[in-house]
């Protein structure tokens, strides 16, 4: 959790982040400087660095290719505009229905061409998300972690595809989730199902990743609506 001394110093370094890539136009697809350079650039630790990258790429303005680096993605693109416009259409109930059309066949994809590198990106996110102290925590690690079977699928357009949904996602009008509890409890539905998706890309099962994905969505829809 970040101390009151380390929320500023991260919020700086996000502020510093965006601008760099506005004032360089960076354009989608374009590589970011390495992370020694970019704390150069910017003049932030590596650790306020490394959290404002987390936070850009949960935001779907950059994303992380293991071993090649962190890409400007379509989220610094003029389609902005379209996708908020689009959000105010969406419902949650819609929302989640367009999930369950996508992320189970992306899901697929990141079993045929997942990469050790990327596998263990999904690992980790997954630990991060059962270890988390609060609901908040959770719900940032569970969009790494969603992310980070994106990423495995090595598809730069699924990848632009994925930001595009997430970034109408955050703008949707979900109203309050009522919580019984202060963090997830251990017996936390999703974190079974995070497994078994991480398993089947691990094992390079498409089929097992498209129906794993499947029920876990249809699980996280079953408990904010019922049986819509």
């Amino acid at each position: 959790m970040l101390s009151r001394i380390d929320q500023p110093e991260k919020e700086d370094a996000v502020e510093r982040l965006r601008a760099l890539i506005a004032d360089r136009k960076h354009m989608p697809g374009d590589r970011l400087p390495p992370e020694r350079q970019l704390i150069e650039l910017l003049g932030v630790g590596r650790s306020a660095l490394r959290r404002a990258l987390e936070h850009l790429e949960r935001d779907g303005v950059i994303w992380r290719h293991v071993g090649k680096g962190t890409f400007v993605s379509h989220g610094m693109g003029g389609s902005g505009d379209a996708l908020s416009e689009l959000a105010h259409q969406m419902n949650p109930v819609r929302m989640m229905r367009a999930r369950l059309c996508i992320e189970p066949a992306i899901a697929r994809e990141a079993a045929v061409n997942a990469s050790g590198e990327a596998i263990a990106k999904i690992n980790v996110a997954m630990e991060r998300a059962q270890a988390a102290v609060s609901w908040s925590e959770y719900e940032r690690q569970d969009d790494l972690f969603h992310r980070a079977v994106v990423e495995a699928s090595d598809n730069v357009l699924l990848v632009a595809l994925f930001d595009s949904l997430n970034r109408v996602q955050r703008e949707v009008a979900w109203g309050s989730v009522e919580r019984d509890t202060s963090r997830p409890p251990e017996q936390h539905s999703s974190f079974g199902e995070h497994e078994a998706i991480a398993e089947a890309i691990a094992a390079h099962d498409p089929e097992g990743a498209f129906r794993a994905m499947g029920v876990h969505l249809k699980s996280v829809s079953t408990r904010l609506f019922g049986d819509s």
